[in-house]
């Protein structure tokens, strides 16, 4: 049987998108072009982790439907072993709708991705057996995403958490569980907000001191290392001081690479799919290299349209 390096407990959603000149305001009715696609944060992610080339595995909950039949022969053509917990629900949906600079906003309907049970979880300990790295956001339950990542941890595997969407509860508990915390500018504020006492514009992250943001990394995850990820401004790193991870220096930024987005949905989930990819695939390497490869990555899923599938085939070794 093929060990998967990489496994990510998560969502699959069918996505129904609009691209518009602008998005909608409240009681406007616009023209668009429609297309509709796979998506989910846990399937972006474990697509990407995929096409960066290593073995990934993904757990998630599926309905008898027209979805879940999509989801399974996506996950077969791209080499992803897939288990899969039977809902009577119907598979997750989502609403986008895109602008002409790749913006976008997103409404989801959970569908079978709320009945991803803790107790599913906690008897697919031989999925986890030999994988490097636990992907999980959160899109499913709470209690599930907290089982498999204490389940993960305790067989020696480093958790990586992708505190997303914003607006979803991330517990403490999830946060010590954690070895690896990713958040976006929103979700960093949002998280800092819960957790902390500390308050920040999402809007001036970027634009903090170095000094100013690791403080505040290490306030909100002590044990663990934090990714910023930054949109247009790359990343910020924030290690703990006696777990560097083979990098030289406790914090630091990763520039982004120009590109040319028409897209932006899934760049969150290429960068999280493709940093995992590349921490299990390169364990010896300076964890600012995986951060590199997985900008590069994320920035050029967003040259095209879609979420998983835009998911570039640029394999770790590229």
């Amino acid at each position: 049987m093929r060990v998967s390096r990489v496994v990510v407990v998560g969502s699959f959603n069918v996505d129904h998108v609009w691209n518009c000149a602008s998005l909608p305001r409240r009681g406007e009715t616009l023209s668009g072009r429609y297309h509709t696609g796979p998506g989910g944060k846990g399937f972006n992610q474990a697509v990407a982790s995929a096409r960066a080339g290593v073995e990934t595995g993904f757990l998630c909950a599926l309905g008898d439907d027209d979805g879940g039949r999509q989801a399974r022969a996506l996950a077969e053509a791209d080499g992803i072993a897939l288990r899969v917990h039977e809902s009577i629900h119907p598979t997750g949906t989502a609403g986008i709708y895109v602008d002409e600079a790749g913006h976008n906003t997103i409404v989801i309907g959970a569908g079978a991705n709320g009945d991803l049970s803790a107790s599913w979880v906690s008897r697919q300990a031989q999925a986890l057996a030999g994988a490097r790295v636990l992907l999980s956001q959160l899109e499913s339950p709470l209690d599930s995403v907290l089982e498999a990542m204490r389940l993960a941890r305790a067989g020696g595997t480093t958790t990586m958490l992708n505190p997303a969407p914003a607006n979803a509860q991330c517990l403490r508990e999830l946060l010590a569980a954690a070895d690896v915390l990713t958040p976006n500018e929103t979700e960093f504020a949002a998280l800092l907000e819960r957790h902390t006492s500390h308050r920040i514009d999402s809007d001036a992250i970027a634009g903090t001191s170095d000094t100013q943001l690791h403080k505040l990394c290490r306030t909100l995850l002590p044990r663990g290392t934090v990714v910023i990820t930054l949109g247009a401004a790359g990343a910020f790193v924030s290690h703990r001081e006696d777990l560097l991870r083979g990098d030289d220096t406790p914090f630091y930024r990763v520039a982004a690479d120009k590109v040319q987005p028409v897209d932006t949905t899934g760049a969150g989930d290429a960068f999280n799919g493709a940093l995992a990819a590349a921490y299990a695939q390169g364990q010896g390497r300076a964890f600012a290299e995986h951060v590199r490869f997985a900008n590069r990555y994320a920035g050029l899923s967003t040259e095209q349209v879609g979420a998983a599938q835009a998911m570039p085939r640029l394999t770790v070794a590229d």
